[in-house]
């Protein structure tokens, strides 16, 4: 194959590591840049593992809106938006709510990515001999609370309206979860097409030295700016600047201060999650396991349990916040695993559009490409996401209609002149 022009990929996380493999595959000369190795600065490092097949409908809905109260943390429920970030949120908030008078639509462009996206991972993970990091077991989502029965019941309506296939949890399963948690009832659902990885800090190294063993390079580097030019790109990184023939930004909760200079509105958010893991503890089933009353999710992974919730509208930088991870553990020992503090805690910030769309296009009149605002579903989504950005480096007809992943759904910004400095740098 002949050698094609060169791409400059910033960011290291799943979704960047995929996209520098998948254009390494079509013989361009990939330069990967992060300030972190691949696959550990930004929320991929934390991920929850799970592969959401059944997440083919945006998080924005009316029903939401009218009950997020519910979900506040200090009721006791996942959702943090601190009463002094709201002014500085109330334009992505206003976004979200208007997101919720198009799910429906916003779903029909969503879905057929996120149910071609185990197949193509575990096609991905095959091609470069890491298989045994995917398993498709499926994924569970139990009740255990009084009104079990009637909350199963109501997911399965929702799930068939949005042909999401699912069956009855087995008893074994619901009857083993509510012993351990002392619960007098249960009911719970399989999701049979979702699937789960068992170490994904893994996956990007694999997609990252799948890259490299076709000729990329990576390069440590905190990068400021993209300058487009006439013909290719530069990228400014301060003693490490270089130029190539194109850009692709995947640089997470830190990309809008890439592209906003170049005129693009990309309103994400951070929105951070909280894990903590549990060492050699046994799973109740080989798959994802989602507490639903709680929002806890708890996945299988090489030598422990990883368990995760919370959205936290903090930046990145922020301190954790050491109550969720005790709340988390408080739950844990609810459900009956061992909670005591002796296994890693994480908290990352995960890049969120108002919409729960992703990002996924081109800056027009330039070589700069984008590959952003994944929300809750980067690992999902990464290999199709790559996919859909080398058919766009390459100039070629998607599969999939990419249009409204466009980030000119925002709006403009007006370009700023000179470079743009990220004080954060690049996850």
């Amino acid at each position: 194959m002949q050698e094609q022009g060169s791409v400059a990929v910033i960011g290291a996380g799943v979704v960047g590591c995929a996209a520098a493999y998948a254009l390494a595959c079509e013989n361009r000369r990939v330069v990967l840049v992060d300030r972190a190795e691949p696959g550990i600065g930004g929320a991929s490092y934390g991920n929850a593992g799970h592969i959401a097949a059944e997440f083919v409908q945006p998080l924005p809905s009316l029903q939401l809106l009218l009950g997020f109260w519910r979900q506040l943390f200090m009721l006791g429920g996942p959702l943090d938006i601190p009463l002094s970030r709201l002014p500085h949120l109330v334009p992505w908030l206003t976004r979200f709510a208007a997101a919720a008078w198009r799910q429906r639509e916003n779903a029909a462009h969503l879905a057929p990515l996120v149910r071609s996206a185990p197949a193509m991972l575990d096609k991905w993970l095959q091609r470069l001999g890491r298989g045994e990091l995917l398993r498709r077991n499926g994924f569970y989502e139990i009740w255990l609370s009084g009104n079990a029965a009637r909350r199963s019941r109501a997911q399965v309506r929702i799930m068939d309206r949005l042909e999401v296939a699912t069956f009855p949890a087995p008893t074994e399963l619901i009857d083993s979860a509510r012993r351990a948690a002392h619960a007098s009832s249960g009911s719970g659902l399989w999701y049979p097409d979702s699937a789960h990885v068992i170490d994904p800090l893994e996956v990007a190294r694999a997609f990252a030295t799948g890259a490299l063993e076709r000729a990329a390079q990576f390069r440590r580097a905190e990068v400021s700016a993209v300058h487009p030019r006439a013909a290719g790109v530069d990228i400014i990184a301060g003693e490490q600047s270089f130029s190539a023939d194109a850009v692709v930004v995947c640089a997470g909760a830190w990309s809008a201060a890439l592209l906003e200079p170049l005129g693009v509105c990309a309103p994400l958010e951070s929105v951070r999650g909280y894990h903590v893991e549990l060492p050699h503890q046994r799973a109740l089933v080989d798959a994802p396991l989602l507490y639903a009353d709680e929002h806890v999710i708890v996945t299988p992974m090489v030598g422990r349990l990883r368990a995760s919730t919370y959205l936290e509208f903090r930046p990145p930088q922020a301190p954790a916040d050491s109550r969720k991870f005790a709340q988390l553990r408080r739950k844990l020992s609810a459900f009956g695993y061992d909670g005591a503090p002796d296994g890693a805690e994480w908290v990352g910030a995960r890049p969120v559009l108002p919409d729960y769309l992703p990002g996924i296009g081109c800056i027009p009149g330039t070589e700069v490409f984008y590959a952003v605002g994944h929300n809750l579903i980067g690992l999902t989504l990464a290999a199709v996401t790559a996919e859909l950005i080398a058919d766009l480096v390459a100039r070629r007809q998607p599969p999939y209609a990419v249009a409204a992943f466009d980030l000119r759904r925002f709006g403009a910004r007006k370009a700023m002149h000179g470079e743009a400095r990220v004080s954060n740098g690049i996850a």
